[in-house]
């Protein structure tokens, strides 16, 4: 017998929790393997468990974004970093060693800033669901009158990080002749038929 003002999890809400617990146990494991490719796997389904829970939010147009930005694109360019910088890919044992207690305090005080910001906003919000929230209209109003700067400053940060993995993959720069290096007869295997006259 349900107690009086009970009312039971609708379909819509044990859908979002299960979906939020996939999104921080794929978070977890993301911080806690110890092979960089599952790393980034196992942040793909932690953001696509995100995307989930926006759909059931009724906010499909943020749900396409993270997936097509997120899922998508940031993924991709960290596996595209990992591969490009030769980086290890396959079980390492010093990706847990080091300031791990540093780490985890930081981790927690930043999710614990997050969890207060997050359940102060909840408290006041409000919006009205009359079937235009989340719609690419609203969205692309808010963006663009009022998070224009922020948006900005993302799409450079992205640029950055472009530039960064290229600059990261090529290993000719900074070894022009002259700089760090002797320009005098070569000799070894490497030396041409007239090398050394």
């Amino acid at each position: 017998m349900n107690a009086p003002g009970y009312l039971p999890p609708t379909a819509a809400e044990v859908v979002f929790l299960l979906l939020g617990l996939v999104a921080v146990a794929s978070g977890l494991l993301v911080v806690g393997t110890r092979n960089l490719v599952h790393a980034a796997l196992w942040l793909v389904v932690s953001l696509g468990a995100l995307a989930g829970c926006y759909l059931v939010l009724t906010a499909e147009f943020v749900a396409w974004v993270q997936v097509l930005i997120y899922v998508g694109a940031v993924v991709v360019l960290l596996l595209f970093g990992l591969m490009l910088t030769r980086a290890p890919v396959g079980r390492s044992d010093d990706l847990t060693s080091g300031n791990r207690y540093a780490a985890a305090a930081v981790a927690l005080a930043t999710a614990g800033i997050l969890v207060t910001v997050v359940v102060g906003a909840f408290q006041e919000a409000y919006v009205d669901l009359d079937g235009t929230a989340g719609t690419a209209k609203v969205n692309g109003t808010a963006i663009f009158r009022y998070w224009v700067l922020p948006f900005e400053v993302l799409s450079v940060l992205l640029l950055a990080a472009l530039v960064g993995a290229i600059v990261l993959s090529r290993t000719d720069i900074g070894r022009r002749p002259g700089i760090g290096q002797e320009t005098g007869p070569q000799t070894g295997p490497q030396a041409g038929p007239g090398a050394g006259r």
